[in-house]
């Protein structure tokens, strides 16, 4: 089959690859019909390099058809539309009984003292084969496909493998009152679905901050108040307390992480490490990384005191500093991690509707051929074309 491989920095592929096979009696097999690149597969193309292996197949945000079942599985049959979590989880473990599937025990990778093991994210999270090709092996096939109906295309249900569960924990961490007040750093797929999310669910004011004209244009359409980081620079803080009487809003959502802009130190640092041999890359990330914690510090500045930091853009660093005199004087409560895809989809399943109150249909920005992969990974990463959310058809 064709996939699309990570063979080095900023260097992406389309390879014939062996297809996957039913390795365990609850396997599946799916035929993948979209596949989305997600913000974080960024991380892999420029930082995250030294956990990765010239051949490793990428991608997490996948749905498609079931083609074969493993003699165990019961829970779906051949034929059936299903979406796939990105994270793999049983869900019968006692974490995820508890509806925290990214910290299934059942695929805990031990070895790297992480959670849940994802599809195609390196071997930080199980080195397991992803969803940017013309097939992918699903294990627990009784439990952790999501089976959508069949009728209204792709679009409609493709998010539900990560970027609404994401955007709806964030807001749900967020913690925000009906009728309050909502700053979104990065409006990238997940910042824009979190502007979405935190409006359909009874946010009074919401503030979206970018530098990108095609991303601030998409969130004032959506009734979202746009802050130009280009304009406002270390000055969001201030911009965000004009518009709230002083104050600040109630939470903030860092939907930017470890790349974001505004570190050139952090920044150089980051490159020099990806060019690395990764025997020498992987232990100064582990002991020494640092985050550019731009996006992350502008959080902290613009939440009110007493309010809420929510973190859902992805953190890698190992050493990087926080202003902790600051969000302890301002008693701050912050809440992050990986989203629990299964924890999330009984909430969002009634608004995937013909109405689209999230506007899912129309998310993305482009439909690309899965050969067109390595350039649209170029593109993405370079914030152009007016790309925000692209899905790849193998």
């Amino acid at each position: 089959m064709r996939a699309l491989t990570w063979q080095g920095k900023r260097d992406v592929q389309i390879e014939e690859v062996p297809d996957p096979r039913i390795e365990k009696p609850d396997d599946i097999i799916v035929k993948v019909t979209s596949t989305g690149i997600c913000g974080s597969d960024l991380h892999l193309y420029e930082v995250l390099g030294p956990y990765l292996d010239p051949g490793d197949i990428l991608g997490h945000e996948t749905m498609g058809m079931v083609v074969e079942t493993g003699p165990e599985v019961t829970g779906v049959v051949v034929g059936d539309r299903v979406v796939i979590p990105f994270n793999i989880s049983c869900n019968s473990c006692w974490m995820c009984s508890r509806g925290l599937q990214s910290q299934c025990e059942t695929t805990q990778v031990t070895s790297m003292g992480t959670g849940a093991a994802l599809f195609g994210y390196t071997k930080l999270y199980g080195q397991v084969p992803g969803g940017q090709a013309e097939f992918l092996r699903v294990p627990f096939g009784n439990t952790l496909p999501i089976k959508v109906p069949d009728g209204p295309p792709d679009d409609r249900f493709v998010y539900l493998s990560d970027v609404l569960p994401t955007a709806w924990q964030a807001v749900e961490y967020a913690d925000i009152l009906r009728g309050g007040s909502v700053t979104v750093v990065g409006l990238g797929p997940i910042g824009d679905m979190v502007t979405r999310i935190a409006r359909l669910r009874g946010a009074g004011q919401v503030i979206g901050v970018d530098l990108v004209d095609a991303r601030l244009e998409r969130a004032r359409r959506h009734g979202v108040t746009t802050l130009d980081l280009r304009e406002h620079g270390k000055g969001v803080g201030d911009a965000v307390r004009d518009l709230t009487q002083g104050r600040g809003t109630d939470a903030v959502i860092d939907a930017v992480g470890l790349e974001a802009h505004g570190a050139p130190v952090a920044q150089a640092a980051q490159w020099a490490t990806g060019f690395l041999p990764g025997k020498l890359a992987r232990p100064l990330m582990e002991k020494a990384g640092v985050d550019r914690l731009g996006a992350l510090l502008t959080g902290i500045d613009a939440v009110r005191r007493g309010g809420t930091l929510s973190i859902s853009g992805v953190y890698g660093g190992a050493a990087s500093p926080l202003p902790l005199l600051t969000m302890f004087d301002k008693q701050l409560q912050v809440r992050m991690g990986q989203a629990n895809v299964w924890r999330w989809v009984d909430d969002i399943r009634p608004h995937l509707t013909d109405d689209d109150p999230l506007g899912v249909d129309g998310f993305a920005t482009h439909h690309l051929p899965l050969r067109e992969g390595p350039a649209a990974y170029a593109t993405f990463q370079a914030k152009g074309d007016g790309m925000v959310k692209t899905l790849l058809k193998p």
